[in-house]
């Protein structure tokens, strides 16, 4: 089979930034408490107005100039994501028309939450490489701001808004592109990061809603144990599947969940921090979107260069987890 390599990739953020001292002003916290735990400093907060699609057209326009093609070239597009416009239709299809996709485009969405982007790339890597598709779209986008409970402060100041977009096609050359991936998930762990309203078991009512209960809830230390052990050992694993030992890896692109997160990732791969791209100062948790913003601003800042292999990491709600490697 030929190939699956990245064409381009783009990203977008919402002008309005959320600063760590804005928010201390609104629940009881500090910039300290936040920077102490987390490592993020400030998050991107969409407009009034501003939807889960217009933030994905943004990143998609970018990812097509930069891969040098229009939008009716695309024959795939996958949208990961957790916070849609709508619960139907899927943001895809939004997406395809504000864009100006052709109707013949095959457009679907994606939930695999934090880890979606990875699962996206794999999913529509396979899609492409069949030959049935020639160049695919993929988006990892959150509007996260639509579903966190302002008064809830152990989630409140973690996550934030954004797209990012990267353009798949096909190369002849032999051992470059998308090498491999490795995706799970633990599904008895859905208990630990989840909205408990708003699908089919729990639907929304007025007392819902006056509750909450449709907005984020997580167990924050389980979580955090089970991510470090799910990004090790996909990250692990991968390596392992195609034959790459861990100082062959020029940059690492983990989920910007958190930096302690990432700092022991590091220390387990035996990798030191300047191989890893962070940016979850400046953006906080965007879920789906978190990976490919990271990506976008690594190649634009020239961490990523011919011949290269980055890798790819992620968890998520469900917990899902995934990684990629990926030579360039």
């Amino acid at each position: 089979m030929p190939s699956t390599v990245i064409l381009g990739t783009g990203s977008y953020a919402p002008a309005r930034v959320l600063t760590n001292a804005e928010l201390s002003t609104m629940v009881d916290t500090s910039d300290e408490w936040i920077r102490t735990r987390s490592g993020i400093r400030e998050r991107h907060i969409a407009a009034p107005g501003e939807s889960t699609s217009d933030m994905a057209v943004h990143a998609a326009k970018a990812a097509l100039q930069d891969a040098g093609l229009a939008p009716t070239d695309i024959d795939l597009l996958v949208v990961a994501t957790v916070t849609p416009d709508l619960v139907l239709p899927a943001a895809s299809c939004i997406i395809q028309h504000k864009l100006g996709l052709r109707t013949d485009t095959a457009c679907f969405d994606l939930n695999a939450a934090c880890s979606g982007f990875v699962y996206a790339l794999d999913t529509a890597s396979a899609m492409v490489a069949s030959g049935r598709y020639k160049k695919a779209l993929i988006i990892g986008v959150e509007k996260l701001s639509s579903v966190v409970d302002w008064q809830d402060r152990t989630t409140c100041v973690l996550f934030g808004d954004g797209a990012g977009a990267a353009v798949l096609g096909v190369s002849d050359q032999p051992g470059v592109g998308l090498l491999g991936t490795k995706l799970g998930a633990y599904g008895d762990c859905v208990d630990l990061l989840y909205i408990t309203h708003g699908g089919s078991d729990n639907p929304t009512t007025p007392e819902s809603i006056a509750a909450r209960n449709h907005c984020i809830r997580m167990k924050g230390k389980e979580v955090f144990k089970i991510a470090v052990r799910a990004m090790d050992e996909a990250a692990r694993d991968i390596l392992e599947q195609q034959g790459v030992t861990a100082d062959q890896i020029a940059l690492v692109i983990p989920h910007q969940a958190n930096l302690r997160i990432i700092e022991a990732i590091s220390q387990y791969l035996k990798l030191p921090m300047e191989r890893f791209y962070v940016n979850v100062d400046r953006y906080g948790n965007t879920s789906a979107a978190s990976i490919p913003i990271a990506l976008d601003e690594a190649r634009r800042a020239g961490r990523i260069k011919s011949g290269d292999i980055t890798l790819l990491v992620a968890f998520g709600a469900g917990l899902t987890y995934g990684s990629a490697l990926i030579r360039w």
